[in-house]
């Protein structure tokens, strides 16, 4: 016995002797961390500022809305109306299979009826429902933001209360901030975030229901964050798109220059306006056209014309004619109500609010026609499938196959 430990412990003599070696190479490894955590730490600031700077402002895209903030089409409005909070349920990584599946459990719930058909009735209904999550939603992440700009918890947040926090998460000092404001003293910020200021000014400024104190409360600060949750919110948000439709392209809106390729037979002047009858493949120069007489009031060519910049090649084209056809037909079928060519101010936030049932109920015909194959004006399992992409953002294969497997 004592042979053996004598031998094995001969075994092991040279990996002891490497022992202090090894603790000599960890701490070595571990100073090397050290020394670069600082990079890290810097990294994760800029993050949390970040984050803290997504929290206080207004979002950018608002989820079951037609429009942008910059008055162009939401592309991914069908998809928001369909799915709700299940928005990112279905991401291209997802299994195909369970997808299908997931896509049928949402019919089966659409048809409430169950006879295998969804009605623009049953669409509408499940339209109003999804777009109702989506307030849900943006409600439960309001309370959560106005908590973090209410620092005292009076249940009002001031609009010099707010301005801190949104210089803080720009990367300014909370408290020389906040020192410079209670002295009425000048604060020194770079234009962009001056600008930026200013039309956060505005719209807190409009949220703030009369009798105005320049103080909102949860459910008017839910209003600045959210236009599409208060009726005087949403107007505001009209005459903001009208006003950038018109903007645009004000210094444009004059005669063509020389070299633009759509002068001539598209362009034409009548009464103050510069006037453009859009033609698919006409030309490589955009000019953004304008509602110079100022009557607050969009024509189908101030909503379809197209941003300012060239084209390159015959891809950049087509993408502008897809451009100007789904615009035109989004014109002439549901925000020109009354067919007169014109979209007022009052059309424009009809079409825009998303608890309007009118809406629902013409975007749910519009949503069955584009897969109603057989053409009787109701959605079936396979069309849904054929056109998952549609639906739900992800084209889902053998989609044939797989009503039979699903069902």
């Amino acid at each position: 016995m004592v042979w053996s430990w004598v031998a094995m412990a001969s075994r092991w003599g040279p990996l002891v002797g490497l022992a202090p070696r090894c603790l000599w190479l960890l701490g070595a490894v571990l100073l090397m961390d050290a020394s670069a955590r600082p990079a890290n730490h810097s990294s994760t600031r800029e993050r949390a500022a970040n984050r803290e700077e997504n929290e206080i402002l207004p979002p950018d895209h608002l989820n079951g809305v037609k429009l942008e903030m910059d008055g162009h089409l939401n592309r991914g409005f069908h998809q928001e109306v369909f799915l709700g909070k299940d928005l990112g349920g279905f991401d291209e990584d997802v299994e195909p299979r369970r997808s299908r599946r997931k896509l049928m459990v949402i019919f089966s719930k659409v048809d409430v009826n169950t006879d295998r058909k969804i009605s623009a009735k049953e669409m509408q209904r499940w339209i109003m429902e999804k777009t109702a999550e989506h307030f849900q939603e943006a409600m439960e992440e309001s309370k959560t933001h106005f908590r973090a700009v209410d620092p005292d918890g009076d249940g009002h947040v001031s609009w010099d209360e707010y301005k801190v926090k949104f210089l803080a998460s720009k990367g300014h000092s909370e408290k020389e901030v906040a020192d410079a404001i209670r002295l009425n003293e000048e604060l020194k910020v770079d234009e962009e975030t001056q600008e930026v200021l200013e039309n956060l000014k505005d719209r807190w400024y409009q949220a703030d229901s009369p009798p105005a104190d320049l103080l909102l409360t949860e459910e008017e600060f839910l209003s600045f964050l959210h236009p599409e949750h208060s009726r005087g919110m949403l107007r505001f948000m009209v005459k903001e798109i009208v006003r950038d439709l018109g903007e645009a392209g004000s210094s444009l809106a004059g005669a063509p220059g020389p070299g633009d390729q759509r002068q001539g037979p598209g362009i034409a002047e009548k009464s103050g306006k510069v006037l453009w009858e859009p033609q698919p493949g006409c030309g490589l120069i955009h000019s953004r056209l304008t509602d110079q007489d100022g009557d607050k009031q969009l024509s189908l060519p101030e909503f379809v014309s197209l941003p300012v910049g060239t084209v390159e090649n015959q891809q950049g084209q087509d993408i502008d004619d897809n451009w100007v056809k789904d615009r035109k037909k989004e014109f002439e079928e549901l925000i020109d109500s009354n067919h007169d060519g014109i979209v007022t101010a009052e059309e424009l936030e009809s079409y825009m609010d998303p608890m309007n049932e009118y809406n629902a109920l013409n975007e749910a015909k519009q949503m069955i026609a584009v897969a109603d194959e057989n053409q009787n004006h109701h959605l079936e399992p396979e069309e849904v499938l054929k056109y998952s992409e549609f639906f739900t953002g992800s084209k889902l294969v053998d989609y044939a196959r797989s009503v039979h497997e699903e069902f």
